[in-house]
């Protein structure tokens, strides 16, 4: 069976759907494929979110992962919105979700880490929702 594609969508993707992208990679691996991309690019990822995700996770979102906008990943099957406070992206034809987190930039590390504790409680949501609609299609 192919592999759903999941692409975590933030205006300038560096730092919530980054984070998501390194969560879903680490616990949907087995049944999604993970992208993260924006309407915008930053130079690079929020430096606070790869410094704890590396601390937390021994994850460096560095090592394989930019900011890269919408149209530089496959089309996905599952577009979830980290809540931009504008409006995001809806692609026609994909399950659009919106999963309405702050955005923990230039706030301290106990917001970051109530953010990335939230996208990881989110990410093993998703992958209980796909194993159910999975079943149901057996």
């Amino acid at each position: 069976m192919e592999k759903i594609k999941v692409a975590f969508v933030c205006v300038h993707n560096s730092c919530r759907s980054q984070i998501a992208e390194a969560l879903g990679r680490k616990y949907l691996s087995d049944i999604c494929d993970c992208y993260s991309a924006g309407t915008e690019t930053k130079p690079r990822i929020n430096q606070d979110a790869v410094r704890l995700m590396k601390q937390v996770y021994g994850i460096d979102m560095e090592a394989d992962q930019y900011s890269k906008l919408f149209t530089d990943i496959p089309k996905a099957d599952i577009i979830v919105s980290m809540g931009c406070n504008v409006a995001c992206p809806y692609i026609p034809g994909s399950l659009n979700l919106n999963w309405g987190l702050e955005d923990p930039t230039g706030q301290g590390d106990e917001k970051f880490m109530e953010i990335i504790n939230l996208i990881e409680q989110k990410v093993h949501e998703l992958r209980e929702d796909i194993l159910k609609l999975q079943k149901k299609e057996i």
